[in-house]
């Protein structure tokens, strides 16, 4: 993912709304789950967008999204789980991008997200 330019909107929400009061990394992971538990509108359609080395999707594959993984597991990165192959499956929601039928808050929290990534913020 390539660095975009500064979204003096996004960093305000994110400052303002999402690691407001965060002290810690692990802080910050709370306020990034609770935000993306509350604007993320599941069962949701998306498209793997790039590959990773811990997840079995592939670019370009289509999957629906049930919702956020557990909290412990998103202590270092944003997870969501689906059904795979019979069981469920978390993936870093930073391999994913919402469909175009996806509702507006939905499509930015998760383009928030994409953008904490690719400006190199970390947990």
């Amino acid at each position: 993912m390539t660095k975009p330019k500064k979204n003096v909107e996004r960093e305000q929400r994110i400052e303002n709304e999402i690691i407001v009061d965060a002290h810690d990394p692990e802080e910050q992971a709370m306020g990034w789950y609770y935000y993306l538990e509350d604007k993320l509108l599941f069962p949701l359609t998306a498209t793997a967008i790039v590959e990773r080395e811990t997840s079995p999707l592939q670019k370009g594959d289509r999957v629906k999204v049930l919702g956020m993984a557990s909290e412990d597991t998103c202590r270092h990165e944003m997870f969501v789980k689906l059904r795979w192959e019979k069981r469920g499956l978390a993936v870093p929601l930073s391999q994913l991008k919402p469909s175009a039928k996806a509702d507006k808050d939905t499509k930015e929290a998760i383009g928030d997200w994409h953008y904490w990534i690719a400006q190199g913020y970390m947990l």
